[in-house]
């Protein structure tokens, strides 16, 4: 089991710097999980550190591919509604 860090991570290093088990480093062009250390903080916290912190929504997903911060999750706007929302902060 191994949660995995996809091509949205934008290298913020939020999640470096919380992994219990040191599993998270960096390599080009972003961040990388060691499926050798990932436990998804099971032993350690209720919830996956990494997920936790990550402010980048669908970043981190666990070994389906299901993002643990879907799309609408840290916003608080559900995806239908996200390119109105960009309208209409464009617009101020």
């Amino acid at each position: 089991m191994a949660l995995q860090i996809n091509a949205l991570c934008v290298n913020c290093h939020a999640c470096f710097n919380v992994c219990p088990q040191q599993a998270i480093y960096p390599k080009d062009p972003h961040f990388l999980v060691n499926p050798n250390k990932c436990t998804e903080c099971e032993s350690d916290f209720d919830v996956p550190q990494c997920a936790s912190i990550c402010p980048i929504e669908g970043a981190i997903v666990d070994t389906s591919g299901t993002p643990l911060n879907p799309a609408g999750s840290l916003t608080g706007i559900a995806p239908e509604h996200m390119e109105r929302a960009r309208i209409d902060i464009s617009a101020r």
